[in-house]
């Protein structure tokens, strides 16, 4: 069995050469879990695979990763096969603000008759969840607010942080097992978003060494930020994922 991660786009919101950020867990080649659902990131994903993800993990809920949502719903609502089984994993702290964003307008339909998560299957979450027989873990990031913004681990194989400003402490205790580390980062950091001078400053060689960035400014920025020598997503591009563990949790 091999995993991978492939992304769909890896830009910034402003980056429209680049799409906007989000990828998909993939699972001997085909789709397994989904990460954000962003305008582009759809287009991109449909363009590959000619039907919309089964699941999804919202990481936040700014537009470039969730403005793909309305689509997404007719896609589901207007195709009986699909009709509510599309799995879409929100932290339920997250949840109200991912309504509001999205979901709170009292007409989805012209006609009426509907609720917006009618066409999915809604499944809030918390530290953990299962999705297809493993155990997934979610972790808190700093992007805007506490609380508004999760990053998501697959054991062993995938750390994904989604928007953040370096987390070295988190990422201490859910990136230390080999795991590969997709990490926010452009050539220069904002108050919310990690830039190369924070990263390079902030994590030891070792972990730096395991990540690959996405979230650029422009492909410019990503090929600056390759000769610096590190790792950088492009668009369409899939990264080999270890095996997944079994996660170790102590109920005590």
């Amino acid at each position: 069995m091999s995993w991978a991660l492939h992304f769909h786009g890896v830009g910034n919101s402003a980056a429209t050469e680049l799409g906007s950020a989000m990828a998909s867990i993939e699972r001997d080649g085909r789709p397994w879990l989904t990460i954000d659902c962003g305008g582009d990131g759809l287009t991109a994903f449909l363009a590959h695979h000619g039907h919309p993800p089964d699941a999804l993990f919202i990481t936040h809920a700014h537009l470039d990763h969730v403005g793909g949502f309305e689509r997404l719903f007719g896609m589901g609502w207007f195709d009986e096969g699909r009709r509510g089984r599309i799995r879409v994993y929100v932290p339920a702290k997250l949840l109200p603000l991912l309504h509001q964003r999205v979901a709170d307008y009292p007409n989805v339909l012209a006609e009426g008759g509907v609720n917006f998560w009618e066409a999915f299957r809604l499944i809030p979450v918390g530290a953990r969840f299962w999705h297809d027989g493993q155990m997934l873990e979610t972790f808190p990031v700093r992007h805007h607010w506490p609380d508004s913004a999760f990053g998501l681990r697959l054991p062993g194989a995938l750390a994904f942080t989604g928007d953040t400003r370096p987390i070295p402490e988190v990422l201490a205790a859910v990136a230390g097992a080999g795991e590969v580390i997709a990490h926010d980062c452009a050539l220069h950091g904002n108050p919310s978003h990690s830039g190369i001078d924070d990263l390079e400053r902030e994590y030891p060689p070792a972990l730096l060494a395991r990540c690959v960035l996405y979230h650029h400014a422009s492909a410019d920025d990503a090929r600056q930020l390759q000769a610096r020598g590190h790792r950088v997503a492009m668009p369409g591009e899939r990264i080999a994922l270890p095996t997944p563990q079994p996660l170790q949790v102590d109920w005590t």
